[in-house]
């Protein structure tokens, strides 16, 4: 056990942060009253609470405190840490005390605290790690997201894996009990799904698939946009998971020849996230796959979404006609949902009626009246359209326009005072309006009634804590010199970068995902172009706006700037056809 005097001489004495940073002008007397008064309201920390107010920023918090206690200032995003070093703090201790092991020394560990001045923090891990410690001082939202991606669950999820083996080898009974037993907490399918969904919500997965093969099975999660894989024994334990996930949705667990798709709600980590799954049959045995809908943090503004701000200004003005046709398009998995419901939610006011048409409904907005299609009781996106227009909106939102019949009574709603949304599969926006031609409707009612067309993709981002300069490929060279784009740059005089990989990454070399977007205002002359469905005309009128910018385009202006790497760009220009 630490006695005083191993104590840091900084924590030997008495901190009063609020006091130092108004002796140091960083904050004047007023301010820190009203900040110790909020503070006994909420019971957070007194730094918390300035930064929470606007009285310091993160950074200038931290650094300043860590100049006053004589300790190491460290950004958790260019550390390159080791887990097996994180992972000698166990994680209850880890979050308990907001500490991350970020090295080990000859004789000592370096711990990054959010909270140096924490005099029984300290004294506890010194207990527990069972040497002398250092501290350093780390942002506490870089340390809580390191936590986050070192300490995974999968190595609980194979020991509950291996111990629900165990119970399904002594027969059926024991799958059975384990199914109808509901309200088992600790029953070992139950702990399974949920350290599976607990790791998921950690990594930020957007989809989690489960998916049976002859031997084995494999439980897959997509985190920025790419899926990782960890492969069990015991096939059976597949059948149980699926057959749990289907009572919770309150599907038929004896029908194994036929999709199925269900929803439900769980709570992780106090977070509300709403899962949408999907059953397919396979050769051996059943894949389910579950979209991850985190419901607590809120629908997206539309600032949030990544768009540059002329960009922004111009789709807002879009939104804000009074009638038309706009489109928000790309592949699945490129954005448009966050898009679309973030418009939805700047348009939502009580001046407003406000009708969408989904398939399936994926968040719940207030005041918005929302209907979920159901084909099979012939309560498809026309029928729901029709009789939404008899119900007096203002806005209407069509989750997609998959056909002719729902196409052209979108377009006809858009050319009768209505302002519509909607989305549809395409490489891109010129490539949008001429497909609705294609899909049946007439030139001209394209002509009038869309407005805009906004077409996106999601690029991953570097990983910061190992970005490293990137010596393109020869081939690369030879497509950044004849590409004839928009982006103002010179092969050889700009640094692309890219990340080496790290355990911050997965050893992806990428973290976190940035939207690009490509705007189609239609004007005059396209329009003219698709009265007379002259498609050539129409592409080569586009590609001469000022203001139109390809997702090439806007994918280039991230790589130069250091967001992401040629590699993305290559990927989104070999979509698009650039």
């Amino acid at each position: 056990m630490a006695t005083d005097n191993s104590k840091p001489k900084a924590l030997r004495q008495k901190i009063r942060i609020g006091d130092l940073l108004v002796k140091n002008g960083i904050i004047t007397d007023e301010q820190l009253m009203g900040a110790l008064a909020t503070q006994k309201k909420t019971g957070n920390k007194l730094g918390n609470t300035l930064i929470e107010l606007g009285l310091v920023t993160s950074q200038q918090f931290h650094e300043f405190l860590a100049n006053q206690m004589n300790l190491q200032f460290i950004d958790l995003k260019h550390y390159n840490y080791k887990p097996e070093v994180v992972r000698l703090l166990p994680e209850t201790a880890a979050r308990r005390f907001r500490a991350v092991v970020l090295n080990q020394e000859e004789n000592r560990l370096l711990v990054g605290v959010a909270d140096p001045t924490d005099i029984y923090a300290y004294d506890e891990l010194t207990k527990i790690l069972k040497q002398p410690v250092t501290l350093a001082v780390v942002y506490e939202s870089e340390l809580l997201k390191a936590i986050d991606t070192v300490y995974r669950r999968t190595q609980e999820i194979v020991n509950i894996a291996e111990e629900l083996g165990e119970e399904l080898s002594h027969g059926d009974a024991n799958l059975e009990q384990l199914l109808i037993e509901t309200d088992v907490e600790d029953a070992p399918v139950v702990r399974l799904l949920k350290s599976l969904f607990e790791d998921a919500v950690q990594v930020g997965a957007s989809d989690i698939h489960i998916e049976p093969d002859e031997k084995v099975w494999r439980i897959r999660q997509r985190i920025d946009g790419v899926l990782h894989e960890q492969v069990m024994k015991e096939k059976r334990i597949a059948q149980a998971l699926v057959s749990r996930l289907k009572l919770v949705c309150g599907l038929d667990i004896s029908e194994r020849r036929l999709p199925q798709d269900g929803r439900f709600n769980v709570r992780v980590k106090g977070r509300s996230v709403d899962i949408r799954l999907s059953t397919m049959p396979l050769q051996h045995g059943e894949s389910v796959v579950m979209r991850l809908l985190d419901q607590s943090s809120g629908i997206l503004q539309l600032e949030h979404v990544g768009m540059p701000p002329s960009l922004l200004r111009r789709f807002r003005q879009q939104l804000h006609q009074p009638h038309g046709l706009v489109l928000v398009t790309g592949p699945t998995g490129s954005g448009k949902t966050t898009t679309l419901y973030g418009a939805l939610n700047e348009l939502n006011s009580e001046e407003k009626k406000v009708i969408t048409v989904e398939d399936p409904v994926e968040y719940r907005l207030p005041r918005i009246n929302q209907v979920q299609v159901y084909p099979k009781i012939g309560l498809d996106f026309a029928r729901v359209l029709r009789a939404g227009l008899r119900q007096d909106p203002d806005i209407v939102m069509v989750g997609e326009m998959r056909d002719k019949e729902t196409s052209d009574i979108a377009l006809r709603a858009a050319m009768t005072g209505h302002l519509v949304l909607s989305t549809l599969h395409t490489n891109d926006a010129i490539s949008t309006a001429l497909r609705l031609i294609e899909m049946g409707a007439k030139g001209y009612v394209v002509a009038s009634s869309l407005r805009a067309v906004m077409a996106q993709r999601l690029v991953r981002k570097i990983c910061e804590s190992c970005v490293v300069t990137d010596p393109l490929e020869p081939a690369t060279k030879s497509w950044l010199e004849g590409y004839s784009g928009r982006v103002d740059y010179e092969v050889g005089q700009v640094e692309f970068k890219k990340g080496r990989g790290c355990p911050g990454c997965n050893n992806t070399g990428y973290s976190g995902r940035v939207g690009i977007f490509e705007l189609l205002e239609i004007n005059f002359e396209l329009a003219d172009a698709l009265r007379r469905n002259d498609s050539a005309e129409f592409a080569k009128i586009a590609n001469g706006l000022p203001q139109f910018v390809t997702l090439a385009d806007s994918a280039l202006v991230l790589a130069t700037n250091g967001i992401t790497s040629m590699d993305e760009v290559l990927r989104i220009a070999g979509e698009v056809g650039t």
